[in-house]
């Protein structure tokens, strides 16, 4: 199936690209840095085709016409990985940051490697039809936005990381030539802080959609299923990070640590919470 083929290419692409940029670690070769922006860039345009192609045979079934392929755990896994790296390749043709892929890359990596192992597992690629609480024009609003709040998350998380490891670096008696290659520990803060603060108002706009949503198919705003729950504690430890931010001035690793549990709470959201939620499990029933 092309979809499938096109979705394995990218997958390949994201792959390589995440390799190049662990080499990129430890070479100066500016050319390595370019060449993991290019793969990624074309990595993207091969999603984008095999989505398009899943998009059309979701569009054969009835029930699913005008709505987007994201009700199966590999749509949502695959609009994941997409969300991610075209995230990336945006900061990093806009920042220069080429050294961060090895921090910021491996969470799209493992999406879409999830997605390839579903595809070979369980023939996940297969086109359902829509359940129908879920036709509704939300579903092509709400999974995006939140996707594209995680995908931002997921880049602060990598950020983060290269700032813990810039600072055990700066600390250290012997730093590595690492050290002189990742940006300073006050870029890295700034940069994680301006991303956390991007996503932050996406995330809630995608929480408040998804209240108006099951109000128009379950007749409630919240009803603390534990996907709406732990959607809440996201959004709560984000918040936290951003108003001791502004309020307290954090900064350094604090900051960072509080940032990654708001991504531990967002990994676990995305994925686990599916096969514990009654009424969003539908993610993980495919």
């Amino acid at each position: 199936m092309m979809e499938s083929v096109l979705f394995q290419i990218a997958s390949a692409l994201y792959v390589a690209g995440t390799g190049l940029g662990f080499v990129y670690l430890y070479n100066r070769d500016e050319r390595l840095s370019r060449w993991m922006h290019n793969l990624l860039a074309v990595g993207v345009v091969f999603h984008l085709a095999s989505s398009g192609i899943r998009l059309k045979h979701f569009w054969d079934i009835p029930e699913n016409r005008w709505y987007l392929p994201v009700n199966s755990f590999f749509g949502a896994l695959s609009a994941m990985a997409l969300a991610i790296t075209a995230t990336f390749v945006v900061v990093e043709g806009r920042h220069r940051l080429g050294i961060l892929g090895a921090f910021v890359l491996p969470w799209a990596c493992l999406a879409a490697l999830g997605g390839v192992f579903r595809v070979h597992s369980m023939g996940d690629t297969e086109i359902y039809g829509l359940a129908p609480a879920l036709q509704s024009y939300w579903m092509n609003i709400h999974p995006l936005v939140i996707m594209v709040a995680y995908a931002v998350f997921g880049n602060a998380f990598g950020v983060g990381v290269a700032l813990l490891v810039q600072e055990r670096q700066l600390r250290s008696k012997r730093p590595q030539e690492l050290c002189y290659r990742l940006p300073s520990i006050e870029e890295l803060d700034t940069l994680n802080y301006r991303l956390v603060a991007a996503g932050f108002p996406v995330l809630t706009v995608g929480i408040i959609m998804g209240g108006i949503w099951a109000h128009n198919a379950w007749g409630r705003f919240w009803g603390w299923d534990a996907k709406e729950t732990w959607s809440l504690i996201t959004a709560l430890v984000y918040a936290v990070f951003l108003h001791q931010r502004l309020v307290k001035g954090w900064r350094g690793r604090k900051a960072v640590y509080t940032s990654m549990l708001g991504f531990a709470c967002v990994v676990f959201t995305f994925v686990g919470v599916n096969f514990l939620s009654r009424l969003h499990g539908y993610l993980s029933a495919r």
